[in-house]
């Protein structure tokens, strides 16, 4: 059979319309990256791993995914800037797979291939369970490695080998330098929340962790905010990186109705907390964030005193402590959480429906990742915020994240932050909108010479024949050859077929790498 010029139109129609959408949701800079796919199909994944997405009840990619995948598939080092919540882990865990499914098998011994550094254990745990989960489709082993587990079960399954391994940074060096494991054999290195690693003091491990694997690996660093020293560890660890922005830089997540009260002095807020409990419990688990571990402890028991049954979590607990707290938060055993900010990153509990700053957060980079515990994968989510008249500073930042996440910002927050000078000066020069420092200094990737410029991702209906493509990447101060084969351009959608990683070795030299002849 075939369609008619009049069905191929529509055909073609609706796919650049659906094209529009994404590529208007996300901003892509960099040379020569690869086309968006908006569909699974376009990624060429195998039936064994489609089979495992469709258990894990994903019905399309999300932007960072539609371009975020085909980037890590071609071979591309990558910088991925994403709200919370957007699916930024599957979109370097699936390529991932196809990654190491392309490299020679494991020997007794050796290291890892894939390496996920990221900062906190909640985080690893949450990568690992990921791993494992799309890895059943080609029987991919994960380890998990971090800080306040048993240092000889991680060096045994280190030892017994594993394709991937989900770590902090600290614990990996621990192993490292024990010879529990090596980084020989990694090609495939990813520095999640690089930003938070940063704030915990981690930049050293982390560009240790990068010059102690191979240059001709490939990397991807993902972070919710993208500051200046987050530039910098950019430009010295990934060679020619293609960029891809979902939203603005730091935004706060569109999908949360943000809330800010206004109260006279610190023992209000505890009769406000009281007084809308009951409310928030209802509508599903609640999420409340302080500052310090004694406000944690202090505000838990009066909780409890008051008859509600509640979790804590703060950075002075145990990880069997942590990890049982977290399991009957996410399995609704406790329908309320009492966290300092050793929570705010990568929990990801979809029942969570409202988010309460009893305290504020020490930044906005820090409040935006609190808030984005809630309306998760485009679920919708309630942040409350609670602020005293001695909060001028933040205020102002909360203005511009409000500003910048498109919600309204009240009279009374407004004429709270116009009592910070820095910030009444700012508004008087015009400064307000969405793209000035919603979050944090240091905004924008400014690119190298020869990067090429922005791209607006504008794409043209192509009807072409099956072709196989090759290319080769030369990079500075390595060599690297990627192929993405059997590629087919339907309709203005890559499509494809078979993602291929091209093997490469420790021994093999460069000169050696082949290219496919084009057919």
């Amino acid at each position: 059979f075939f369609f008619s010029a009049f069905h191929c139109r529509g055909i073609r129609d609706d796919i650049e319309e659906e094209d529009e959408q994404v590529s208007d949701a996300i901003n892509v800079s960099g040379a020569a990256p690869p086309k968006l796919c908006t569909s699974f199909a376009h990624f060429g994944f195998d039936e064994q791993l489609m089979h495992q997405i469709r258990k894990s009840e994903y019905t399309q990619p999300t932007p960072i995914q539609c371009q975020g995948v085909p980037i890590a598939l071609s071979g591309r080092d990558m910088i991925g800037i994403a709200k919370t919540g957007s699916g930024k882990t599957a979109a370097f865990i699936w390529p991932m797979l196809v990654h190491i499914m392309d490299q020679k098998e494991l020997e007794p011994g050796e290291g890892p291939i894939a390496v996920i550094v990221c900062p906190t254990r909640e985080l690893c745990q949450q990568i690992h369970a990921e791993c494992k989960r799309f890895g059943k489709a080609y029987s991919l082993r994960s380890v998990a490695v971090y800080g306040g587990g048993s240092m000889w079960e991680q060096a045994k399954a280190l030892q017994e080998g594993a394709e991937i391994v989900v770590c902090t940074p600290g614990r990996l060096i621990d192993h490292v330098k024990k010879k529990a494991t090596s980084l020989q054999r990694v090609t495939y290195l990813v520095f999640d929340e690089a930003d938070r690693m940063f704030d915990m003091g981690f930049e050293y491990q982390v560009r240790s962790i990068a010059s102690h694997v191979r240059p001709d690996r490939q990397t991807l660093l993902f972070s919710a905010t993208f500051r200046k020293k987050i530039e910098r560890l950019a430009r010295d660890i990934l060679v020619d990186p293609i960029r891809v922005v979902q939203g603005d830089i730091g935004e706060a997540n569109e999908d949360v109705t943000q809330v800010v009260e206004i109260l006279l002095s610190g023992s209000d807020k505890w009769a406000w907390l009281t007084r809308r409990l009951v409310e928030f419990t209802s509508a599903g688990s609640v999420l409340i964030f302080v500052t310090k571990k004694a406000n944690s402890d202090e505000l838990a028991a009066n909780l409890t005193q008051e008859g509600y049954s509640l979790g804590l979590l703060h950075g002075d607990m145990d990880q069997s402590e942590r990890n049982k707290v977290i399991s009957d938060f996410k399995k609704k055993n406790l329908p309320i959480l009492v966290a300092t900010d050793v929570a705010a990153r990568g929990l990801d509990i979809p029942s969570i429906r409202t988010v309460v700053n009893y305290d504020v957060a020490r930044d906005i980079d820090t409040h935006t990742h609190r808030i984005g515990r809630t309306g998760r994968a485009g679920e919708k989510g309630v942040a409350y915020t609670l602020l005293t008249h001695k909060d001028t500073t933040f205020a102002g930042d909360l203005v511009r994240n409000l500003e910048g996440a498109n919600q309204a910002v009240s009279k009374e927050l407004m004429d709270l932050a116009m009592q910070n000078p820095w910030f009444r000066k700012s508004r008087f020069k015009g400064g307000k909108g969405k793209r000035l420092n919603i979050g944090g200094g240091g905004l924008g990737y400014k690119e190298r010479p020869g990067l090429g410029a922005e791209s607006s991702v504008s794409y043209q209906t192509l009807f072409l024949e099956n072709c196989i493509i090759s290319s080769i990447f030369l990079k500075s101060e390595r060599k690297t050859c990627m192929m993405l084969s059997h590629c087919r351009i339907v309709a203005s959608a890559a499509v494809c077929l078979q993602p291929v990683a091209l093997k490469v070795t420790a021994n093999q030299p460069p000169e050696l790498w082949g290219i496919a002849c084009l057919h």
